[in-house]
This record gives structure tokens, sequence and C-alpha cells, in this order.
């Protein structure tokens, strides 16, 4: 689900950006291949805004939740659902600096207009084979704002350069296999004598 998330943003963005007469700059590269010897890669970071994955974590508080379910008057149990936030970085490489600086200015602009991503309001091409398997979702996206010692860690370890960024938290992505871990009877009754206070 971590790919299909960063292409649903990716083409959100692009089409916000589209709206309001400015190129769709949004590419899912990683911005630390931007002096790669990969010409396809480089060329695909040139005059963009690099959509890069920098971190991910467990959301903590829902990691010891139950995970079952009834099929065919039985409970099926599953390992716990995986409750994942992803940390998304905007870098713009765009040929004039201010021209990077709108486009990370309209970036913040769009995520403050849409923080909830739901499949009911949120279009994206449901045609693309790599995305066939999106059934419901839901996340939020929040601006993430780290203090100048983690962005200095951050841009020393993609590569030094420093470009007009906006890092972004998405939560929760939910990571599931659909393996069953055990099975047992359904209880649709209980039996026994019940005893009143005289009686005992």
């Amino acid at each position: 689900m971590i790919f299909e998330v960063i292409q649903i943003i990716a083409e959100q963005v692009n089409n916000y950006l589209d709206e309001i007469g400015l190129d769709k700059s949004v590419v899912p590269e990683n911005i630390a291949f931007l002096e790669s010897q990969n010409e396809e890669v480089a060329t695909a970071l040139k005059n963009s805004v690099a959509l890069t994955l920098i971190n991910l974590d467990e959301e903590a508080t829902l990691k010891n939740f139950p995970n079952h379910s009834i099929e065919n008057s039985k409970t099926v149990y599953k390992n716990s659902i995986i409750n994942l936030n992803l940390y998304l970085l905007f870098s713009a490489n765009r040929d004039q600096y201010l021209s990077s600086l709108n486009d990370i200015s309209k970036i913040i602009a769009f995520f403050q207009g849409k923080k909830l991503f739901t499949q009911a309001n949120t279009i994206y091409n449901r045609n693309n084979i790599a995305m066939s398997n999106i059934d419901n979702f839901r996340f939020s996206v929040e601006l993430y704002t780290p203090t100048f010692e983690e962005l200095n860690y951050i841009w020393g370890t993609l590569g030094g350069k420093q470009f007009p960024s906006a890092l972004y938290k998405v939560s929760m992505i939910q990571i599931e296999r659909n393996i069953a871990q055990g099975e047992g009877q359904l209880i649709s009754k209980v039996e026994g004598v019940t005893k009143t206070k005289e009686q005992s």
C-alpha cells in the first residue's frame, strides 16, 4: 500500500498544479539520486519536484489490537494489522529558484485544503494495473516540521545539497497479508445452570 499511497498523492498534487496553471512537476523519485549516473533518473529529477519516502514508523498505539473476523460460522484469527506512518519529502529542483518556491507554496496550499484522503473523495487513475488491488483506503496528511538539526541530518543523508522542500507525515497506512493464523468455532450460545443466591 506504500507504493499506491505515493502514487495517489503524486497524482492528486499534479492534478491540482495543472488546475491552477502550473506544470505537473511532481515525480515519485528519490532526491538522493539527483547526481546519479543513471540518465533515466537524472532526467526525471531535472526541473521537477521529487516526492521521496524518507522514513516510516509503526503506529505503536494500535500495535496490539486483536485481528479476527467471522467467516462461514468460524472465527478466523490473523496477525495484527500493521499501521504505518510515512514521512514524505517534496523537494523542488526547478530550473529557477522562484519556481521551486512557488511549487512548494502551492503544494502546501493543496494539503491545507485537503488533509483526508479516502476512496470516496479521491480521484485517481483506476485503469493503472498497479493500482488495481486497492479497495477502501483512508489516510491523512499533515505538515511535519523538523528541527534545524533534524533537517541538517536529513539533507546530509540525502546528499548534502538542500532544496526548497516540505515534509509531510502520512497517517495511517494499513498493511495486512490475508493469512489466517488459526480458526475457532463461533460461540453462538452459552449453556449452563444459573443459581440464585438462595440455592447457593
